[in-house]
């Protein structure tokens, strides 16, 4: 039986527990009665038989939805086996498919920005608009 069909077959299983579960927890009489079986004591049992029914079928129905739990777990770990999730036959062969990149040259380091001068008079009479010439003293 391969892992697919096992998983399938628990599931099935897992769903069925589950709303069966649900059923019987539901029928359950709780200390308001909501959907509780059971009236009086003509019935088909009594409250206490029915009670300690429910309550053993509720118990059987719970260990057998953890035994599904469980075995739906180790199923599906069963088909990865020993294998990593980092496998390292994986990791080399993306590393193989992938083109090889060559890092950029390393260039000299740049030079240090140069430190700006002081301003000059010069400077100033060159910014000036033609015909202004030199401030006066």
């Amino acid at each position: 039986m391969n892992d697919a069909m096992l998983q399938t077959i628990l599931l099935v299983a897992m769903i069925i527990i589950s709303v069966s579960l649900s059923a019987v927890i539901l029928l359950q009489r709780s200390e308001g009665g909501a959907l509780g079986m059971g009236g009086g004591p003509s019935g088909f049992m009594t409250a206490r038989g029915a009670g300690n029914l429910l309550t053993r079928v509720t118990s059987i129905l719970a260990v057998a939805f953890f035994v599904c739990a469980i075995g739906l777990t180790i199923a599906g770990n069963y088909a990865r086996g020993s294998r990593s999730v980092i496998d390292a036959d994986a990791v080399g062969s993306i590393a193989l498919d992938r083109p090889q990149q060559t890092a950029p040259a390393p260039e000299a380091a740049p030079a240090a920005p140069a430190q700006p001068a002081a301003p000059s008079l010069d400077d100033l009479e060159a910014s000036l608009p033609a015909g202004q010439g030199a401030p006066a003293q």
